[in-house]
């Protein structure tokens, strides 16, 4: 097998692997964990901590985003990758064999935050090297393209995620019986997909620029330091532009609008099953525009494509909450669809962009913490943020007003950076990537 094959094999399977471990988290949450291991808390209280148990996870984000970025930038991009694989595959199945507050208490709970947090810590130190070893991998006119690879995970992973439980709750556990025992085997079966992805992600051969770096022996003693001394614009930035991308995002993926269409004691509470395969479908469309967005990339420019992604993300901001009101599965299904059509265009182009942002050698670290930055700031406790709008105001007015504003955060951010679509990633051309990447330099 060709080894740009191998890297795209890789890199789709590892990420969504990755994110589908990560996802089922926030919708099973979403679902049950408030009964399981919240209730005595009672029910408000229950909900927020819940999206609380999500959003944590982010905060050690950055934690991960460290400490792969430092052995990253020295070690190599492959390592950390697998390990991170590793650790998160270990900690879902965890999850799916912890038991409930029924059984052991208040250590139920402590525990599942403990293991969420180690999620949050391998998902930081995921995409960096997921990235690179893509990007890094392709030719100068396919990085748009290559760099989809990784990207193209996220939404495979909710989907995976969205149809593991279309089939749990439809089929083989409806009802009770998923809230009993069904709701265990998603968590479960990340360990057949662990080995899996494992066995893939160690058949591919390192970066060549990182191969490039060991060989001129160019690795830099203490990258984190050497990026925030030189570096701090491009890492604000970039954190910005993930901000505003993630708060719409983590509506479905953080499991918030699962949650608030199908609560029985909620203003729509519709069937759970239907909800998950339109949420399944959007993953879907989700996907497409990221590949869309990724190819034309490579034709038309970083910056252009992802102004568009960010008009089409500000557009949804606008509709999304007034189409799911609406309470029917037509206009919630047109609100998914709108909402996973603005991200994925933007969210294609992502990878690429953040890697054209950093010289090489300390590239790993900049993505990385750039990326997990912006995560806590848009997307950490967006469902939480949307739960506690919702609970003080009785309606979704504000949860508009909130997502308009993360939306026009991206679209201000992304209007300040320069195109780098042809810039050069090898050392030769560190000159024009330690050029500012801002307009008005």
């Amino acid at each position: 097998m060709r080894n740009d094959k191998k890297v795209a094999y890789a890199t789709i399977i590892g990420t969504t692997i990755e994110w589908y471990d990560y996802f089922i988290y926030a919708a099973v949450a979403g679902l049950v964990f408030n009964q399981l291991f919240f209730a005595p808390a009672g029910a408000f209280v229950a909900n927020l901590l819940v999206f609380a148990s999500i959003g944590i996870s982010f905060v050690f984000r950055p934690l991960g985003a460290f400490l792969a970025g430092y052995y990253g930038d020295r070690l190599g991009r492959r390592l950390m990758l697998v390990l991170t694989l590793i650790l998160m595959g270990g900690t879902t199945t965890l999850i799916g064999l912890l038991p409930t507050y029924e059984s052991i208490g208040i250590a139920a709970p402590i525990i599942l935050v403990c293991l969420r947090i180690l999620q949050g810590i391998s998902a930081g130190g995921e995409w960096g090297g997921a990235v690179l070893m893509a990007v890094e991998h392709a030719p100068e006119k396919k990085r748009g393209r290559f760099g989809a690879f990784p990207q193209l995970g996220v939404p495979l992973g909710l989907l995976l995620a969205s149809l593991v439980l279309v089939i749990m709750t439809g089929f083989v556990s409806p009802g009770d019986e998923f809230v009993e025992w069904g709701w265990r085997v998603p968590f479960l079966f990340s360990l057949v997909l662990l080995f899996v992805g494992h066995w893939i992600r160690k058949s591919v051969e390192e970066s060549p620029v990182f191969e490039e770096i060991k060989e001129r022996k160019s690795t830099i003693e203490n990258p984190i330091r050497h990026l925030f001394k030189h570096y701090k614009g491009s890492v604000f930035a970039a954190a910005l532009l993930c901000a505003g991308t993630t708060g719409l995002g983590y509506m479905t993926t953080g499991g918030f609008i699962q949650n608030y269409t199908t609560n029985p004691a909620g203003p729509i509470a519709l069937d759970r099953t239907t909800i998950l395969t339109l949420v399944t479908i959007s993953a879907m469309v989700w996907g497409v525009f990221t590949w869309l967005s990724a190819n034309l990339s490579d034709k038309f420019g970083r910056k252009k494509i992802y102004l568009v992604g960010t008009l089409m993300q500000l557009i949804a901001a606008f509709v999304l909450f007034p189409l799911v009101d609406m309470g029917s599965y037509a206009s919630i299904a047109a609100g998914l669809f709108i909402l996973s059509a603005g991200i994925g265009m933007s969210y294609g182009v992502q990878a690429v962009l953040y890697a054209e942002l950093f010289p090489a050698s300390i590239r790993f670290s900049g993505i990385s913490i750039s990326y997990a930055v912006g995560s806590i700031l848009g997307g950490a406790f967006a469902p939480l943020i949307a739960a506690w709008l919702i609970g003080v105001t009785g309606g979704t007015t504000a949860v508009t007003v909130y997502l308009v504003a993360m939306a026009l955060l991206a679209f201000t951010s992304i209007a300040l950076l320069k195109d780098r679509t042809r810039i050069p990633l090898g050392l030769d051309h560190e000159a024009e990537q330690n050029a500012s990447p801002f307009v008005w330099k």
